[in-house]
């Protein structure tokens, strides 16, 4: 018999998420859209699921936020 997996459950309230999801509504990129997001203080997986991407994009897009010099 196949073991059924679970995808494990968001420990973010969803009110949180919405309003996630509000903030960024008029953000282009994705590396603009984690730039907000990271003020709330999401987890990876939260800020993959308000911005309907998969979670390495997430990190790819912190990591290049992080190489961009501060005016």
């Amino acid at each position: 018999m196949a073991k059924k997996t679970s995808s494990p459950q968001s420990e973010t309230s969803p009110e949180i998420l919405m309003l996630g999801f509000l903030c960024i509504k008029g953000a282009d990129s994705i590396n603009e859209k984690v730039s907000i997001l990271d003020r709330f203080g999401l987890a990876d997986s939260d800020i993959a699921v308000v911005c309907n991407c998969a979670v390495q994009s997430v990190r790819n897009a912190r990591q290049q936020n992080a190489k961009k010099p501060k005016d």
